[in-house]
């Protein structure tokens, strides 16, 4: 117990001496995982072109709550645009020497690194198929992975017996590729990425908010069950946060 309370301190001292790839000058991985030659991309909404129910902010932050049981209502493609480009939306492309250095984004996260894959299990959103998605935000689209046989129930497991997972309209679950925040970071690289994992999650619930919609956080998963359902190695990528969305229902 006392290892993970050490984990949660601010150990930067650590770095004292050691030099990162980044300080070897060595070359920092890809700002997002490309997707495969010839995949299935999809279009999202614009940003500028998404008409939010809800825009009072104020509003939004008091009634935001956790949401376990979900009408069999979709969500519409424009919706689902939205929250991603709220939890994980590209503002600007930082270029340093004609390549792309960094992303500032609709979340903070530390030296702007966003170490995160946005991976979807669709249950029930309007235009796209059900299946296993992942979000390419400096584009703004979607590319489609796979259709997972008997999805709910694998989704349901990977949850832990968490029902609402596989009865909402979509999962998100959060991946991480390590080395995009240890190339800067090191050995502290990991508690500043999950600190980043929760703006990350906390814009969801907002959004969720402005569109009608709700989200319940699941950090109680079974990690090898979700890294094979999203397709990760479980070494340089893996799950580590998750969060079913949908209409509320009673």
């Amino acid at each position: 117990m006392q290892n993970s309370r050490n984990f949660m301190k601010a150990d930067f001292t650590k770095l004292q001496g050691i030099k990162t790839d980044q300080m070897l000058d060595l070359p920092q991985p890809p700002l997002e995982k490309p997707a495969a030659e010839n995949a299935e991309i999809i279009d999202l909404i614009p940003v500028e072109n998404i008409k939010i129910k809800k825009n009072n902010l104020q509003e939004n932050i008091f009634n935001r709550r956790s949401h376990r049981i979900f009408t069999k209502e979709a969500l519409t493609l424009e919706e689902l645009s939205f929250l991603l480009w709220a939890s994980q939306g590209v503002k600007e492309v930082i270029t340093r020497d004609d390549k792309a250095y960094a992303t500032l984004r609709t979340v903070p996260s530390a030296g702007a690194r966003h170490p995160f894959e946005t991976y979807l299990v669709v249950h029930n959103v309007e235009t796209l198929k059900p299946g296993l998605y992942r979000y390419l935000a400096i584009g703004h689209k979607l590319v489609f992975l796979k259709e997972i046989e008997d999805q709910p129930k694998k989704m349901t497991d990977a949850a832990l017996g968490q029902e609402f997972a596989g009865k909402c309209a979509v999962v998100f679950i959060w991946a991480m590729i390590a080395y995009r925040a240890e190339w800067r970071y090191h050995l502290v690289a990991h508690k500043a990425a999950l600190l980043d994992a929760g703006h990350v999650c906390q814009n969801l619930y907002l959004a969720c908010e402005g569109i009608g919609a709700g989200t319940c956080a699941i950090a109680a998963y079974d990690q090898e069950k979700t890294d094979d359902l999203i397709g990760v190695d479980d070494i340089d990528e893996f799950s580590i946060y998750m969060a079913p969305v949908g209409k509320p229902g009673n």
